[in-house]
């Protein structure tokens, strides 16, 4: 897509991701305070807090550290999601963690995303946690990767490692089945290649991160028209069906079916807003009308006669752990699927996968916190879902703990192309 393609407030979701240290928070920072995206207060505050810690200059960084926590502890604990914009494009970015323990965090940061920032420190290299993120990057389908080999002034701006950094990471994220991998060197405290080239590189011809980000192609393949029920609207003379289009768009005429129970009827009516429309599409929230009177409830998916999820009781997700409480077989769950919460039982957690070497092993029957592996359940009622593959929505789910209602478990309905 070349500059003049892209339209005026075009949106891109992107995320940060990388080992703790790797400067992801300091990138963000500088990211905003270059393109003007900081208030002259917020600024002041920065400013004020890094000379309470003893710096003299301001530490970037707190821009996007906003727990109190993270300022004390100079870490990012939470996601912290940003907006901001240039004259090509709008951006929601989402600064995750780096530390093991909140691998988790980069899982919700990703889900949403359509570009991940993979940091690595120039002085490093590639370490395990860049290759758990980047499976992460994998697993959640995002289709496309910036490698930001950050603090080469502290290697001296050198080609020959920075191509030594690349070259491992586009191998490893070839094996993944990544699409698009662009590599930037940069150094995000001085502000190399950020917004700005840098006179320190001149060897590198690519663009620096922010012309990236304002290149990179959006959208992607078109997914499959899935709308979740979340409410039924009911009235003497009206009954319509109210939830978000998380994919795809519907047409009044359109004919349709409603998951898992397979009735088949037709839109008579859509409405955006309380208004009247012929068409809407995602992720417009709209109510519908149907011209049967067929059985729907919350939980349902109306979707195309031509595009309808096969109803399952048994499922196979890669499950990415998130709580301290370990998923163990036989555990009894819940299974939330769009608007849809199932109860199911785990029975067999298989093919734990190695972040480092891609391998798997077969001998698990426990998922501890942030490992990664094949889990199969069955459900105590059929659940409409896609392949993760074939649509991010409607091929995710969540594991959550009966008692306590915290949720256990990531999960990406079906087994990806490059599982080994």
């Amino acid at each position: 897509m070349t500059t003049t393609e892209i339209a005026v407030g075009d949106l891109l979701r992107l995320a940060t991701a990388g080992s703790v240290d790797d400067g992801k928070s300091t990138l963000v920072g500088r990211l905003l305070h270059d393109t003007s995206a900081v208030m002259p207060d917020q600024l002041e505050a920065v400013r004020r807090a890094s000379r309470d810690r003893g710096l003299a200059d301001a530490d970037l960084a707190l821009l996007t550290d906003g727990l109190r926590a993270e300022r004390e502890q100079g870490i990012t604990i939470d996601v912290a999601y940003r907006y901001f914009a240039t004259a090509r494009r709008r951006f929601i970015l989402a600064d995750t963690p780096g530390h093991v323990q909140y691998t988790r965090n980069m899982v919700t940061g990703a889900s949403t995303a359509e570009l991940a920032v993979v940091l690595v420190d120039a002085r490093h290299g590639f370490v395990e946690q860049t290759g758990r993120h980047t499976v992460v990057s994998a697993l959640l389908r995002v289709p496309h990767v910036a490698l930001a080999v950050n603090k080469m002034d502290l290697v001296g701006y050198a080609e020959d490692r920075f191509a030594e950094i690349a070259g491992e990471f586009t191998e490893y994220a070839r094996k993944l089945g990544v699409p698009d991998v662009v590599a930037i060197p940069m150094s995000a405290l001085r502000g190399d290649n950020v917004v700005e080239p840098s006179p320190h590189m001149t060897w590198y011809a690519g663009p620096t991160l922010l012309e990236h980000l304002e290149t990179v192609p959006t959208g992607g393949e078109p997914e499959a028209t899935r709308l979740p029920v979340q409410y039924v609207l009911r009235a003497t003379d009206f009954r319509g069906y109210a939830g978000q289009l998380s994919s795809g768009m519907l047409r009044v005429g359109d004919p349709v079916a409603v998951s898992p129970a397979g009735h088949r009827t037709r839109i008579t009516g859509i409405e955006v807003g309380g208004t009247p429309v012929d068409e809407a599409f995602a992720p417009q929230s709209v109510v519908v009308r149907l011209a049967d009177a067929v059985d729907v409830a919350r939980g349902d998916l109306i979707t195309p006669v031509s595009t309808v999820p096969s109803p399952a009781e048994r499922l196979l997700v890669v499950g990415c752990q998130l709580a301290s409480r370990p998923l163990r077989v036989g555990d009894r769950v819940l299974v939330r699927h769009t608007t849809r919460t199932v109860r199911a039982v785990v029975e067999a957690i298989d093919e734990r996968l190695d972040v480092h070497s891609l391998s798997t092993d077969n001998a698990a029957d426990t998922l501890y916190t942030n490992e990664i592996a094949l889990v199969s359940m069955r459900t105590a009622e059929p659940v409409a879902v896609d392949p993760y593959e074939y649509n991010r929505h409607c091929g995710a789910v969540l594991l959550i703990d009966e008692a306590s209602g915290d949720t256990l478990t990531a999960g990406m309905v079906g087994v990806p192309p490059w599982w080994p």
